[in-house]
């Protein structure tokens, strides 16, 4: 199989990449930025932007399949770098593909397109709102719509949804929550317990390739969006609190309401946009909303249709973490 993974720079598209690869597969990547480290594991590493659509058509030429990693990600910036990565990327990965033969598209979307209320044991039913409270999963959802419309007898289309990636070489939410334990500015939100369930990286990995396996014209999994998750929903801040110490990071020891998160995402947005200040807030509404409702999910779907399992659980993804974290 000859596949693009776009993102491959990144963490979940560097552990596809590097699975792809361990199968005996041909892969290209696409990234923002230099990677010698993919080229050095065998894969052929091109730089270009997701908005460029000269950049993305020639990354497809010759690819059976393209996993769309590549994202804006994020809960504060700028909407026109959202749109031209998240939305504009898209539409250029699925014109690529269509101009280049490609027949299947397997797309990394987010829980986040239905986010902003309690999801417990949520399934593929749960419907997208009409407004989002951040651009990342705003743009995500015009995305993923269009990935779904656009399945058909010349490309086969499915988008998959993985909650909270976590597990070794993280660079994203791990490094985040460290270090702010070490500052001591992580601050846990109390109220009532909120159970939300992650994503090891393997078990993220096999689903993608999962996906791919089963997707094909008229397959059950064409042209349909499934969440992805580990499958065991915990108390929000007891994970947080065992991810902290996999990496040799501190417990928050202090607390805020429910009611002040809110209102201290809502005044420090205010403070971002009228001044305008670099970097991004504490704390935003979406991640107010994020931290206080529940998020777990039915992976009946893609036990189903993509016959996925995880089979990484939280206890030995968390060994596992550790031990590299030690290493």
């Amino acid at each position: 199989m000859k596949a693009l993974v776009t993102g491959g720079g990144g963490f979940l598209g560097g552990a596809i990449v590097r699975r792809l690869l361990a199968e005996g597969h041909q892969v290209r990547s696409l990234a923002r930025g230099d990677y010698p480290e993919l080229a050095k594991a065998g894969a052929e590493a091109l730089k270009g932007d997701l908005g460029e659509a000269a950049a993305v058509e020639k990354a497809a030429e010759g690819m059976d399949v393209v996993f769309h990693v590549g994202a804006k990600a994020g809960v504060w910036g700028p909407y026109a770098e959202y749109h031209r990565s998240n939305v504009v990327g898209t539409e250029n990965v699925l014109a690529a593909c269509r101009r280049r033969g490609v027949r299947k598209l397997v797309y990394t979307s987010s829980p986040s397109v239905v986010c902003g209320r309690d999801l417990e044991n949520a399934d593929e039913a749960t419907p997208v709102p009409e407004t989002f409270a951040a651009h990342y999963p705003a743009t995500k959802a015009v995305a993923e719509r269009a990935v779904l419309a656009a399945n058909g007898p010349e490309l086969a289309t499915v988008a998959l949804r993985p909650h909270l990636i976590w597990g070794p070489g993280d660079n994203h939410i791990l490094p985040r929550l460290k270090a702010q334990a070490e500052r001591g500015a992580l601050r846990k939100i109390s109220g009532r317990p909120c159970l939300v369930d992650a994503t090891y990286i393997d078990n993220a990995v096999d689903a993608h390739l999962l996906a791919a396996e089963r997707l094909a014209p008229g397959a059950a999994c064409a042209g349909k969006a499934y969440f992805i998750s580990n499958g065991e929903p915990t108390e929000l801040w007891t994970l947080v609190g065992e991810l902290l110490k996999a990496v040799g990071a501190p417990p928050p020891t202090r607390a805020i309401s429910p009611g002040m998160a809110h209102l201290a995402g809502a005044v420090l947005e205010a403070i971002y946009t009228v001044l305008p200040l670099k970097g991004e807030p504490r704390m935003t509404r979406f991640m107010a909303e994020e931290l206080t409702t529940h998020h777990y999910f039915d992976l009946s779907a893609a036990r189903r249709d993509l016959g996925y399992v995880p089979h990484v659980k939280t206890k030995e993804g968390l060994l596992r973490l550790s031990l590299k974290t030690t290493d």
